[in-house]
């Protein structure tokens, strides 16, 4: 090799090299910027909704919506709570703690968290608001991502291809920002896809047992001294919304107390705080939830 050769060969391993750390350079500086962008912009709805947080039919910083459109479910939370960033994101950013979140939901029968060479998974039993064997349950296989983490920002999601009853896209969203006075803001989204048979499903049961239920968002006009609430899909997706939320507040409201002593505290207040809106989420008095969340705790320990 002679000299020009050598020189051309060491100019274009030079250049090479140089685009790469530019290439890397740009890439971080583009996704450290849309992390900048996703926290200010969740600040920014904080400010926005600063007014219905104040006061609200909820007695609590939160504010619900639903959305219904074709063959599709959603439900948004946005909470203020009273727990430094630092507290939140060291309980969700760990895809086994959900599991002790996701087990005081009534419907929730059984959860384990596992990791696989596509990454985390938590496995989800969903069925009825009783006590049953898991085999009649139904099993929803969850991704566990977490799409952002930085020192005051964090979102992390559970996607499911399938869910219970004819159900698809099944999703549950956290992202949460660090805010004034140590506290956090958190959106919490609960949503999914229903086909022809999740429709005959929901149909019947509106017709029986859950013709009488409603949800949080009023219809406009009284029936007597009462509001009227939505029903149908809407009042089903966000009560579910709001008994996940609830659980979220639950987990974080025990992390105080010492663990052995944790779960207790957590199904007590999230049962007080389900009753602190009985019309809508009152299903069976407190000996019988907890006895059955007991079990289902204990099964969970132990079951594979």
């Amino acid at each position: 090799m002679n000299e020009r050769t050598w020189s051309t060969g060491l100019l274009l391993v030079t250049l090479t090299l140089v685009t790469c750390f530019m290439s890397w350079g740009v890439g971080s500086a583009t996704a450290a910027g849309l992390e900048k962008d996703h926290a200010t912009l969740l600040r920014a709805r904080y400010a926005e909704l600063g007014p219905q947080l104040r006061d609200n039919q909820f007695k609590r910083p939160i504010y619900l919506n639903s959305i219904e459109s074709f063959s599709q479910l959603k439900g948004d939370i946005y909470a203020l709570v009273g727990y430094p960033f630092v507290a939140v994101n060291g309980a969700f950013n760990d895809p086994s703690h959900w599991c002790d979140m996701l087990i005081l939901h009534i419907n929730t029968k059984y959860c384990r968290a596992s990791a696989s060479q596509s990454g985390s998974l938590i496995a989800v039993s969903i069925g009825r608001k009783d006590y049953q064997p898991l085999a009649q349950a139904s099993r929803v296989e969850f991704a566990y991502t977490v799409a952002t983490t930085t020192p005051e920002y964090f979102d992390v999601g559970l996607q499911a291809k399938t869910g219970p009853m004819g159900t698809s896209d099944y999703g549950i969203r956290l992202e949460a920002v660090s805010v004034e006075d140590n506290k956090t803001f958190l959106h919490f989204t609960y949503s999914y896809s229903y086909n022809l048979v999740g429709d005959l499903a929901m149909t019947a049961y509106l017709a029986t047992i859950g013709h009488d239920k409603v949800g949080f968002t009023t219809a406009g006009g009284q029936a007597g001294s009462q509001p009227v609430y939505i029903d149908g899909v809407r009042g089903v997706v966000e009560r579910n919304t709001m008994r996940y939320y609830l659980a979220i507040d639950a987990y974080l409201g025990a992390l105080s107390t010492a663990p052995a002593k944790q779960f207790e505290k957590r199904l007590q207040s999230w049962f007080a705080s389900t009753e602190q809106y009985a019309r809508q989420l009152h299903e069976m008095d407190l000996a019988t939830y907890l006895d059955m969340k007991r079990r289902e705790y204990e099964r969970q320990q132990y079951s594979p």
